[in-house]
This record gives structure tokens, sequence and C-alpha cells, in this order.
């Protein structure tokens, strides 16, 4: 008997004022909020507040956090020199941080993005934040994403990495369907670097072709100019929808002068939650990661999936801010059985349309003949080609260290998610620094066997 797939299908209701088709995709999400609402257990907590190890956690926690703060508010947050500051509130401007605390609504947020990139990436050049501001924020209640110059640096002129930065802000606001709006006061690209901003596929020009992209899809394009803006950056507001320039300020030239502006910064909502004193300096010792997710879902609800069963991966379902997503967690290294759970928890997820958030802290898949033979390499590989394959949107927090395979696994850089953060503590590398040094002790004494004996270590 034919059987359509659940993808494909549709329900009819027998209710007599229902003409439309329902999805299987809806039905799903509403079974799927029922059940969160019914069946889903409040976490408990077993954390003592009180104990040294908290304490000695939340010490390490909040002079990593301190330490973070600290580089933002001297390094990224002032802009330019006070030189270049005090040279652009003589002409009568605001700083590229109070225009957009200007533009935004009153009281909302604003997530700001890739906010020390940039620093103390070229030698003898201060460059905060990549010379440039991007970041999410609301505009009568809309979302939108705000791309701004800081004038005060460098002329808010594009050095390779603020380039990268630009096109990464873009290519979020296109997976989130997220307006653009261009606050410019820009010289283009800086000149000692334009083998390296100018002639390749990510360069420079990414930026309006971008820009085109996105009109063409609907995404309305907004610039704002605030100053002279010459070379690319007069590009900026000619291939946008709308433009607005302000009088006696703005200026759009081909061919100018000089280079003019550029910049970034942020400051960052300190909302502690417990969680600082959960996660240990030391990332070889575990920790609880429901822990965790307690601290992070609506009312600490979440319906978990499989506990049972590749205990050292937690998945489930939970709601934040009231949006549903499903959760996929690590709680130690990653056995055949916990590959197989989340491979089977994303495809869950992609078949009911919800989106996925990985906590990760992970060590990497488990190694040894036992792993092997148990098909470890298939298993992972499953696991893999799920998270590459998934049509839902990802979100990465790296709340501890992401090595090896596992960082694939778990939705690393490389995997497509919409964002990824990092905890002050967490680490990404190939493998960790005892491993990564015993590789390299084992690799030295036999390159010197080889050395003495003039024969292949193998034969020892």
């Amino acid at each position: 008997m034919f059987r359509p797939s659940l993808r494909a299908a549709t329900l009819h209701s027998t209710h007599p004022l229902r003409s439309t088709p329902r999805t299987s995709a809806t039905v799903f999400r509403r079974s799927f909020n029922y059940a969160l609402d019914h069946l889903s257990a409040q976490l408990t907590t077993n954390i003592t507040t009180n104990s040294e190890q908290y304490q000695t956690n939340l010490e390490s926690m909040s002079k990593l956090i301190q330490s973070h703060q600290s580089l933002v508010d001297q390094h990224i947050l002032p802009g330019g020199s006070p030189t270049a500051r005090k040279k652009h509130l003589d002409r009568g401007k605001l700083l590229v941080r109070t225009r957009i605390e200007r533009l935004l609504d009153p009281f909302s947020p604003f997530l700001e993005l890739s906010q020390t990139a940039g620093y103390q990436l070229y030698p003898n050049e201060d460059l905060p934040a990549g010379g440039i501001i991007t970041g999410v924020g609301q505009v009568h209640g809309i979302p939108c994403m705000v791309i701004a110059n800081d004038p005060t640096v460098k002329g808010g002129s594009y050095y390779p990495i603020t380039v990268k930065k630009h096109l990464r802000a873009q290519e979020i606001a296109q997976e989130n369907r997220l307006p653009c709006i261009y606050l410019v006061e820009s010289g283009g690209a800086n000149l000692p670097y334009q083998s390296q901003v100018f002639p390749d596929r990510d360069h420079f020009g990414r930026i309006f072709y971008n820009q085109a992209r996105l009109s063409a899809r609907g995404i309305p394009q907004i610039s704002v100019v605030h100053g002279i803006s010459v070379a690319g950056g007069a590009y900026m507001p000619a291939m946008s929808d709308v433009n607005i320039i302000v009088k006696n300020q703005g200026r759009i030239f081909l061919a100018g002068p000089s280079l003019v502006k550029a910049a970034i910064g942020e400051d960052i909502n300190d909302e502690q939650l417990e969680l600082n004193g959960i996660v240990s300096p030391n990332l070889r010792e575990a920790f609880e990661i429901r822990e965790v997710i307690a601290r992070i879902v609506d009312g600490s609800q979440f319906h978990e999936f499989k506990r049972e069963y590749g205990k050292t991966i937690v998945t489930g379902f939970a709601h934040i801010h009231g949006q549903p997503c499903g959760i996929i967690a690590n709680n130690g290294v990653l056995f055949s059985p916990s590959a197989l759970k989340a491979t089977h928890f994303i495809q869950l997820c992609e078949q009911r349309q919800i989106p996925l958030i990985f906590l990760v802290n992970v060590t990497g898949y488990m190694v040894g003949e036992q792993a092997e033979r148990g098909g470890i390499a298939k298993d992972g590989a499953k696991m893999v080609r799920a998270v590459a394959c998934t049509s839902v949107p990802k979100f990465t927090v790296i709340v501890g260290g992401s090595f090896g395979a596992g960082n694939y696994g778990m939705a690393g850089r490389a995997y497509g998610s919409r964002f990824l953060w990092m905890w002050p503590n967490a680490k990404v590398s190939v493998m960790g620094g005892e491993q990564l040094s015993h590789v390299m002790s084992t690799i030295s004494q036999l390159s010197f066997q080889k050395d003495q004996t003039g024969l292949d270590p193998g034969v020892f």
C-alpha cells in the first residue's frame, strides 16, 4: 500500500469549516508543544553554591570574565584614538556607538557580533573590533542587522578582517531574513592591504554582490550616510534600496581625497545565573551538563530523549524565551551509542522542523581497539553527516573544550551554525595540550631513532 512520506504528507481536518490542509510539520509541532507542556520534567540541581569546588570554579570564571571585560573596556569600546575621537566630535558628529544607540528602540538589547575581531592581529596597528560594528538590534520592534563603520578607526577603511566581519554579518542577515541597516562613513579598502582585500571571491566586492542578492530576496537594504564615503564606501549606499544622507555631513565620492572612517565595540550584560561556578577551570574535570541546561531553558523544564542510552550525550526538548528547541549537550567522550543517539535526535528535529542548540564540551570520539571494532568511525560519521545535512537552524555554544572530530559532530564553525558563541574558558583545537605534547614527543623519539640507525622506526 502506498504511504506518502511524512515530510510531504498533508492532513485534512474533518472539521466542516477547515478547507486548508495542514502539513504534517504543523501537526508534529502542535503535538510536540503538547508533549513538552505535559510530559517534561523540571531539572533539579545538585550544585551547592557554598561548596569549595563551586567557589573555586566561580572565582576562576569570574577572573576570565573580568579579564575579557577589561580588554573590551580598554581596547574595544573606546574606538579610535583620543585625538581621532576629539576631531570627530568637533565636527559635530556622533560617535558610532551613540549612533547605534539612538537608532535602536529604547531599552532594547543589541547583540554585538565578533567584538574582539582584529585585536592584536596586525603588527603595530590598533584596529578595535576590526574597524566595524555589527550586531542584531530592534528598530520599531523589527530585528535588524546593523553594520556600522567607525570613522575614528583608520578612517573607516576596510582591512581583511573588516571585510570578513562584514560578510559574516550579511550571511547571518540572509539566513535569518534580517533587514540590513548600514551606517556608512568609510574610505573603502585599505590600500596597503589591497592584495588581501580586493581580488578574490570573498573579498571586498562580495559585500556589494551580497547586497544585490539580499535585495532580490526581498530583504531590505538601507543606508544612512553620516560622512564622506569614497571608493568602495560609496557603493554601499549605491547598492541599497533606501538611502538617507545626513545634511551637511554625508557625501559620496567614487574618488575622494583620503580614507575616512571605521570601527566597533560593545557592552556585555552580565547575567550570572550561577553558571559561572559550574565549570571547572581545568577542562579535564567533568561537570554535569544538565546543571547548565537547567539554567538556560524556560522554567528548567526539559523533556529528555533516551536518557538511559548513550549517556555521554544529553538530548531533549525545551523552550528558550518561549521558542521550542532541541538541545544536544556533551556529558563526556562520544561513544558509538552516544553518536547514534545524537543522530536519531537530529533527524527527529529535522522532521519536526525544530531548531537545534549544541552545548559543547567534548574531547572527541572514543578511541582504542574496542571502540574501533564497535564501529566508532562509522557511527561518528553518521552523526557528522546528520549535522551537516540538517536544514533546521543550528546554534552552537562552546562551554568547555571542542577537540578533534568532536568539533565536527557538535556543529563546529565549519558546519554552518547560524551563531557560535564561546565561553571565556573555551578552547578549540585538533587535540588537547597534553595529547599534543605526547604525540610530538613520540614523533621526536622515532625521528631520533631513524637518524641514529638509518632504519625505519617500525623495525624496533
